[in-house]
């Protein structure tokens, strides 16, 4: 079982056009323990990612302690009964949402660019994507793979995909969280760049996994596939996608 400390996480982040003030470092997750909730979280020191794509440069606000909460109360709401109360107590759960609403009424405009996924990347953010958006890129520890969109074409292609779930009859918890991924995406402007890092995840597979990584263009194809009623040709490609991803997956049940 792999510790605390050793948590990796991709990321899903909208950058809105702009420069930040000062030079920009490169980003790496700092894992280190928030200690009023007792989670592991990045440093919560504010600041902005900063990009440049298609020659014209981005920033992406961090808004770390918004963050924090949101996604504590979503861990929580994604557990049933005891197993909720035992990852997140009650009462840190309500000193959580006392503390954002909070937030919320001081800063009516305060949202979250940046989505994160503990030891994997969700299947459903590949539907935003197209596969030739797909680039693999060098970082210090090896490679990395990211994916680059404007939020125009991602939201096109996510109300695509949710018709499609929609008329396959699929269960309501797979067309929710397709529909709250759809709805985080509709808060920001089309000509917003949407991106998704696979970060230290990608530090469980070899390099040439990743450059071999074609988990969108699988997606994409069993969207293709459900739509067109070949149920067979859907159900491959999603199973070669889950299987790509099936360990990474597997570490955020052991952890």
């Amino acid at each position: 079982m792999y510790g605390a400390a050793m948590i990796k996480a991709a990321y899903l982040r909208v950058y809105v056009p702009g420069t930040a003030e000062d030079e920009a470092k490169p980003f790496e997750a700092r894992l280190r323990e928030v200690s009023d909730y007792g989670l592991m979280s990045e440093s919560l020191n504010d600041g902005v990612l900063s990009a440049t794509w298609n020659d014209t440069a981005y920033i992406c606000p961090r808004n770390p302690r918004l963050r924090l909460l949101e996604g504590l109360l979503a861990f929580r709401n994604a557990y049933p009964g005891l197993t909720a109360e035992l990852l997140i107590p009650e009462e840190v759960a309500e000193r959580a949402a006392i503390e954002l609403e909070a937030l919320q009424d001081r800063q009516p405009d305060a949202k979250s660019h940046i989505l994160s996924s503990p030891w994997h990347v969700p299947l459903r953010w590949f539907s935003a994507f197209d596969p030739e958006e797909r680039s693999v890129v060098e970082r210090g520890s090896g490679s990395d793979v990211l994916y680059r969109t404007t939020v125009a074409e991602a939201h096109g292609r996510l109300t695509r995909a949710l018709v499609i779930l929609q008329s396959a009859g699929f269960q309501d918890a797979v067309i929710d969280q397709a529909q709250e991924l759809s709805n985080w995406i509709d808060g920001f402007e089309d000509t917003d760049m949407l991106e998704l890092d696979y970060g230290g995840v990608a530090e469980l597979f070899s390099d040439g996994s990743l450059a071999l990584d074609e988990t969108a263009a699988d997606i994409q194809a069993s969207l293709y596939a459900l739509e067109a009623g070949n149920l067979d040709k859907a159900s491959d490609h999603y199973g070669k996608a889950a299987a790509r991803w099936a360990h990474a997956q597997s570490l955020t049940y052991m952890n």
